[in-house]
């Protein structure tokens, strides 16, 4: 009877311990569950087109035909008075206006000047650039209203310091009056001597 008694306590102990066992189990399978659980998700995407604009500016010698004037087609500037006999104390003006092409950004613009305008006559030239509000402007009684942007007596090889902002789309319109002399003092070496001048309008944006 002693035997039976403590082997069906035994058995009653060995099957608590299953018990806590499965109970045990199950608490662990019950976390699993629900750290398992898939979260719903949902979204919204954007897209767009990207292009890039432009920025272009073209010149005219008489203020109303425009066109463009790439490096080493530039626009043929005409001099009143002629700047084919040039004399001792003379000096003849041109104009050059510029604005920027349909459709183009707004940017800034710079005189430049070509280091090769020293050669020849350039030896003994010199030059100023001013802005004025228009081409009939560009005239020795004009010029003197306008805004320097090139010192008077400069060499034909130095260019302006002035960025000047341009709008875009060709609604506004700068011109430039070039102004070249021949000194009074100019040398007999000066007589018969040319000069193929370069010189631009320096364009830039962003």
């Amino acid at each position: 009877m002693g035997r039976h008694t403590r082997h069906s306590r035994a058995a009653a102990g060995s099957s608590w311990i299953r018990l806590r066992a499965l109970l045990a189990g199950g608490l662990v399978l019950g976390v699993g569950g629900t750290l398992t659980l898939a979260a719903w998700t949902d979204q919204e995407v954007v897209q767009a087109t990207f292009k890039a604009g432009t920025f272009d500016i073209i010149g005219s010698t008489d203020g109303t035909n425009f066109t463009s004037h790439p490096t080493g087609s530039g626009a043929t500037l005409t001099f009143v008075p002629t700047a084919g006999a040039m004399m001792p104390g003379q000096t003849v003006y041109a104009p050059f206006s510029v604005k920027t092409a349909p459709g183009s950004a707004g940017g800034t613009l710079t005189p430049i000047a070509s280091g090769t305008n020293n050669t020849g006559l350039g030896a003994y030239l010199t030059y100023q650039v001013s802005r004025v509000a228009a081409p009939a402007n560009c005239t020795s009684a004009g010029i003197s209203g306008g805004t320097v942007v090139v010192p008077a007596g400069s060499a034909p090889t130095v260019g302006g310091s002035e960025q000047f902002a341009i709008a875009g789309a060709g609604t506004q319109t700068v011109t430039y009056c070039f102004a070249i002399t021949l000194p009074s003092n100019a040398p007999n070496a000066a007589q018969g001597a040319t000069l193929n001048a370069v010189w631009g309008i320096n364009g830039t944006t962003g």
